[in-house]
């Protein structure tokens, strides 16, 4: 319901999402629902990266590698160094080791909340495929480098050459798992010729890949992200209707996951707070409020300088256009956390070396804050920050909508010159040839009709728009048909929601023309 409301009223759900699960929390007789780690990071986090990366542009991640990897591997070490000395110069008794523990796990941005956002305002679209991949990979880096500060903190032998190890391997490891995973499991989906059960596979794939990779001490973030862009990239050669299921089956497991992982988010307050003792309220404001300013802070350090290295690393990227300062402030804003953050910090034993985890529910809080403080104050403030800089896409958009209409023209004349080679061969039925014609050149009309806005120059109806309109109007007559029929008992309720199937294909291929 809530993200419902959000998403009628134009707001990012996510956000609002946070903010009804804090107020819920503060209802007499809710029960506390601490979040439980193994929970986030084995069943929330698996299809949520998969979804992503199957979705994301093989194409696009591979251009911006250079940006992507110095935003998910050097910014994310760059934060955990700097808010880890932060905190440790901050809070009195809090050990370096515990405090870079803090660092790895705020280190990540949780780039959804974001991503909903730029799309939606019309952000330039590489400044979305940088984003994308940065959330792609930064919680593999931040994982790993959170279980070597576990290690250190913990006193179990540590060494920098065992961490940077650790790192190396975990990141190998795990691009090896899916890249070996998503072959066989193309092929196997390739060869089922059954909707239900390629998507059912595609389903298992993310789950598979990162058990499999953590099983073995490898980055299971990597494994899954690196079979949901092998998968989603070869996703083209999968049967049309497996593509439609699948698409709107992610589609709605998505909404439903990110609309579970905020709620919980804001209902995390009671267990944070309880967890709290011995500091007086002035003191871990202060603490939280510095900590949050330097997660902050130290994305923009980054982040300006970053955005100037491809071009002088890159022949490509200096052929590129620059994003400006204008971009890099669009970038270093949306650094908004998430709930990989809360599951690594409820992830932190309780004992190290058989004494008491040091400040464990100090980084538990401070994580929360700095969840909560990116989510709401960068999070609310973020689309007024892209209206004030003007980082819009119109041009890119408008030239997406002549190239869309320029390839749908070209295909259609294919389709046609195929038409005709099949007519000189078969001698096909002149009735038949004449409809295929007129639905390929209405589809080739639609396109360029598209860049008007669907009217002619004095704001007339187009043709195709008079056809959409028809069209809706005779399959809605087809529907109530249907429907009376199954009413008066003369067809069965099974033959109604097969006819009915057919008219929802019909009526998406509509919408779609």
């Amino acid at each position: 319901m809530v993200a419902a409301a959000a998403r009628r009223a134009g707001t990012p759900a996510p956000l609002v999402l946070v903010i009804a699960g804090l107020l819920f929390s503060f209802v007499p007789g809710v029960p506390e629902f601490e979040l439980n780690p193994e929970f986030v990071l084995y069943v929330f986090l698996p299809p949520l990266l998969f979804s992503a990366a199957w979705q994301s542009s093989y194409a696009g991640l591979r251009e911006n590698a250079w940006s992507i990897g110095l935003l998910s591997v050097g910014l994310v070490l760059f934060s955990t160094f700097a808010v880890g000395y932060a905190a440790h110069l901050l809070v009195p008794g809090l050990p370096l080791a515990a405090a870079f523990v803090l660092g790895a796990i705020v280190a990540p941005p949780d780039a959804v909340a974001a991503v909903s956002v730029a799309q939606r305002l019309g952000l330039p679209r590489r400044m979305v495929t940088v984003l994308v991949g940065e959330s792609l990979f930064n919680d593999a880096t931040a994982l790993t480098a959170f279980r070597v500060a576990v290690i250190a903190a913990t006193g179990a032998g540590f060494t920098l050459a065992d961490g940077v190890w650790r790192f190396l391997f975990a990141a190998a490891a795990g691009a090896a798992v899916g890249l070996l995973l998503g072959p066989p499991l193309h092929w196997l989906r390739t060869r089922m010729n059954d909707p239900l059960v390629e998507n059912g596979v595609a389903v298992l794939a993310p789950f598979a890949a990162y058990l499999i990779a953590e099983s073995v001490h490898a980055s299971g973030v990597i494994a899954v992200v690196v079979s949901g862009i092998y998968l989603g990239h070869r996703f083209t050669e999968s049967a049309p209707v497996t593509r439609l299921i699948g698409h709107s089956f992610w589609k709605v497991v998505v909404f439903v996951l990110e609309s579970v992982v905020f709620l919980l988010i804001g209902l995390q307050l009671p267990p944070v707070v309880n967890g709290l003792s011995g500091h007086g309220w002035p003191e871990l404001t202060w603490w939280a409020m510095a900590i949050f300013g330097v997660t902050v802070a130290a994305r923009f350090v980054w982040v300006f300088p970053a955005s100037r290295l491809p071009r002088l690393l890159s022949r490509r990227q200096r052929a590129r256009e620059n994003v400006g300062w204008r971009g890099a402030t669009v970038v270093s804003w949306a650094g908004m956390r998430g709930v990989v953050s809360l599951a690594a910090a409820f992830a932190i034993p309780f004992e190290a070396s058989g004494a008491p985890f040091p400040g464990r529910d100090l980084i538990i809080f401070f994580t929360f804050t700095t969840v909560l403080g990116t989510l709401l104050v960068q999070g609310l403030t973020f689309p007024a920050l892209i209206r004030v800089l003007g980082v819009g896409s119109e041009r890119e958009r408008y030239t997406d909508r002549v190239a869309e209409a320029g390839a749908q023209h070209a295909a259609a004349n294919a389709a046609l010159e195929r038409l005709e080679e099949l007519n000189a061969a078969e001698e096909l039925d002149e009735a038949v040839v004449q409809r295929l014609r007129q639905l390929a050149e209405h589809r080739q009309l639609r396109a360029w009709e598209r860049l008007g806005g669907g009217t002619g120059p004095e704001g007339e109806e187009v043709p195709t728009a008079t056809y959409r309109r028809l069209r809706r109007e005779m399959l809605s007559a087809e529907r109530q048909v249907f429907v009376r029929m199954r009413d008066e008992r003369r067809i069965d309720d099974e033959v109604l929601n097969r006819v009915l199937h057919e008219l929802a294909l019909a009526e998406g291929a509509r919408r779609r023309d």
